[in-house]
């Protein structure tokens, strides 16, 4: 029932871009027969790729961190819960799909970047702003002033980082936010939150128990996820801060970008032998994501879970599980989801550019259409939604919530295919976005305000980090733009949506809530 369950839900995330493209790539922009088959086929091993990773993560790889948070905190040392938090977040995220894919994506457009390297400045931050966020939770603090600290050192960050990786570093904040670290850092939130109303670190006497008790609320159990994705964006800012004064001539090497980078999803093979010949990376690929889980699972079993042994073999399915479907997910995507897109991005781009009129209108508003189409089919958007209407106790209602994030995500992407053809700059949208979500948290409801900023990465899910990116990237290569800092950024104009939709509706409930008194 599970898996027949989360392949229902990994259909519809994945049908309705595939319809469109199809139809697309039979009318205005033909695709051609065999790169349509070649999608089609992607787009199958993509669905049974993510349903079956999807089980493994509920089976396997879930189970081990909430056990692990629980053991922590029964250990009752802070030292300890947070140098295992790091650990955690590390080596989830090198394991989280959306961070292999824009990884990937980032290597073929600018192939000086070194893809793992990437992939652990990502994983490293995102461990130290668990940290980060599980002291924000024992301290009692307020999530709008981590949160405004954290977002004045990111922009300060990316003011002296090369203009090349500013929109990779944003969209790496949206990317990571993905199936498999959000349940591990969620799990560890409300269990510190839980703990920390209770008084259990440190051996606190009962009336500070009592006085944090009294203190704590339920958004203590939200925003370390928000917190979290702040960590990719301050890492790869750092990183190519780094890439700047480590490389000679580096300002002539960053404008080296291949002007022909869309040959990196396209193989030499044709047909469906592509996927055959993608099998022996995307393995070693996997082999090396899923390498380090499976260490941390061997020495938390014997050091801390010991857990008995029909548990060890659920878990080692699951983990069997997610290596099987993590396979079939990047052969779905290397070998015929990204090529697909970019095409299509690619033709409509070259129309756009060299005849203009309809042909922009068309692009925008393919556009803006993948945007309303993603955000609507996301499962994880509708698990969000169902949660904020339960919250506000029916107030807002899903269809409102859902109407506000397909609008916002719809204009987002629009915006981004305005930004391929003109060439103006991510941060006109990006500072009064963020300057708006920060300013809004100062008159929102607090739940709101840190569900929001959780819920940054959850409209930007696989279809964004797959389809819409390698669809803006070729879009962007035919106007002759450079990909990289025409291109990047897309993901993080979807994640920067819910920030602000979510503490609209926030303000908006609080004012219900004031007229019913």
């Amino acid at each position: 029932m599970n898996l027949l369950l989360k392949l229902k839900e990994t259909i519809s995330s994945v049908l309705p871009i595939m319809a469109i493209v199809f139809i697309l790539g039979i009318t205005v922009a033909p695709l051609g027969a065999e790169l349509l088959v070649r999608f089609l086929a992607g787009g199958v091993l993509l669905i049974l790729g993510l349903t079956v990773f999807l089980l493994g993560v509920d089976i396997g790889i879930l189970p081990i961190g909430e056990r692990s948070g629980a053991s922590l905190t029964a250990k009752r040392s802070l030292p300890l819960l947070l140098g295992v938090s790091f650990a955690i977040g590390f080596m989830v995220t090198v394991a989280e799909p959306d961070v292999q894919v824009l990884a990937g994506q980032i290597k073929n457009v600018s192939p000086a970047v070194n893809k793992w390297a990437l992939v652990f400045m990502i994983a490293a931050g995102i461990g130290l702003f668990v940290v980060i966020g599980l002291l924000r939770t024992m301290l009692s603090l307020k999530l709008k002033y981590v949160l405004l600290a954290a977002y004045a050192a990111v922009f300060t960050l990316a003011y002296f980082c090369p203009g090349e990786f500013q929109g990779i570093a944003f969209d790496a904040g949206g990317a990571t936010t993905g199936p498999m670290t959000v349940p591990f850092i969620m799990a560890l939130g409300v269990g510190v939150a839980a703990v920390r109303s209770k008084g259990q670190l440190h051996g606190e006497s009962s009336s500070a128990k009592a006085k944090k008790s009294a203190e704590s609320s339920s958004d203590d159990s939200f925003g370390l996820t928000g917190i979290a994705s702040v960590g990719p964006v301050a890492a790869v800012c750092f990183y190519g801060i780094m890439q700047r004064f480590l490389q000679t001539g580096s300002g002539d090497a960053d404008k080296a970008i291949l002007a022909s980078s869309g040959e990196g999803v396209h193989q030499a093979a044709s047909g469906l032998s592509v996927f055959i010949s993608e099998l022996p990376s995307v393995l070693k690929e996997v082999s090396m994501a899923l390498l380090p889980l499976v260490a941390m699972f061997i020495v938390f079993q014997i050091f801390l879970l010991k857990m008995p042994p029909f548990q060890v073999r659920r878990m080692i399915k699951g983990l069997v599980y997610s290596f099987i479907g993590l396979v079939l997910f990047l052969l779905g995507v290397n070998g015929g989801f990204m090529p697909a897109g970019q095409s299509l991005g690619g033709l409509l781009g070259t129309f756009a550019s060299k005849t203009g009129g309809w042909w922009v209108l068309l692009l925008c508003g393919t556009g803006t259409l993948f945007g309303a189409v993603v955000v609507c089919a996301e499962p994880a958007v509708w698990v969000l939604t169902e949660q904020v209407e339960s919250i506000s106790g029916g107030t807002i209602r899903r269809k409102v919530m859902l109407a506000a994030l397909s609008a916002g995500v719809a204009v987002s992407i629009g915006l981004s295919m305005l930004r391929v053809l003109f060439s103006f700059s991510l941060w006109y949208i990006l500072v009064p976005g963020y300057a708006l979500a920060l300013l809004l948290s100062f008159v929102c409801p607090p739940l709101f305000t840190a569900i929001a900023f959780d819920s940054g990465g959850v409209a930007s899910g696989p279809m964004t980090s797959t389809f819409i990116l390698s669809f803006t990237l070729g879009a962007s290569l035919a106007c002759g733009g450079n990909p990289v800092t025409d291109a990047f950024g897309v993901i993080a104009l979807v994640a920067m949506t819910p920030l602000v939709a979510i503490q609209i509706l926030g303000i908006v409930f609080r004012l219900k809530q004031r007229r019913a008194k």
